[in-house]
């Protein structure tokens, strides 16, 4: 029997494709994004050490953003991670789009935390 092959299943094969290439270190760690239909929420991670060092989520309170499922709530987080990432002494990181296409959400995150500092 031959099963169907899922848009969850092409992102993550582009995914895979991606973190081949794609390394954080504690240096410049990886800002790595993920989208839902309702929300968005990113990490900045160190893979030499396998940790999250920041993090931020249209979930939460605190993030001061009603939802992350349109452009304006994905601004917000990618202000918000930025003003983390600064807290915690990160200027520089290298971005990990997760397999979506650099455009919509994922574009309007990247370039509010560009805007807010952190360099990619």
């Amino acid at each position: 029997m031959i099963r169907a092959i899922s848009r969850d299943d092409i992102r993550n094969r582009i995914h895979d494709r991606i973190r081949h290439k794609v390394r954080g270190t504690l240096a410049r760690p990886r800002l790595a994004v993920y989208r839902s239909l309702k929300h968005i929420s990113v990490q900045i991670i160190d893979d030499t050490g396998g940790r999250t060092l920041v993090s931020a989520s249209s979930t939460e309170k605190s993030a001061g953003t009603a939802s992350g499922g349109n452009v304006a709530g994905a601004k917000q987080i990618g202000k918000v991670i930025a003003e983390r990432a600064k807290e915690h002494g990160i200027k520089q990181v290298v971005f990990d789009r997760g397999g979506y296409l650099y455009h919509g959400r994922v574009k309007a995150l990247a370039d509010a935390a560009r805007a807010a500092g952190l360099e990619f």
